[in-house]
């Protein structure tokens, strides 16, 4: 193997690696129920008008319990909330 071929192999192996242990790092859930707008909308399928929507329904009629309280919201169906199930916290 040449200089240039074991240089390129090096480069390939340690870009690999740092994007697996970046890939594998886990983020803590978003806690819907204490959450601003902003952090809301780190979630996946939740923009800005459902992030106040969300924080509206909360303030009117109290905290969410679960993931399924979730559909009491115009625009997030079951589809939404499976999509976030693992990203939220009550």
């Amino acid at each position: 193997m040449t200089f240039k071929g074991f240089a390129a192999a090096l480069l390939i192996s340690l870009s690999l690696g740092l994007s697996g242990g970046a890939m594998a790092q886990q983020v803590a859930p978003i806690n819907v129920n204490t959450a601003d707008a902003e952090l809301l909308q780190e979630l996946p399928g939740i923009g800005p008008s459902r992030a106040e929507a969300l924080i509206k329904e909360r303030d009117a009629n109290g905290e969410f319990e679960n993931a399924n309280d979730l559909t009491r919201i115009s625009g997030i169906g079951e589809a939404t909330v499976e999509r976030i199930r693992d990203e939220i916290d009550f």
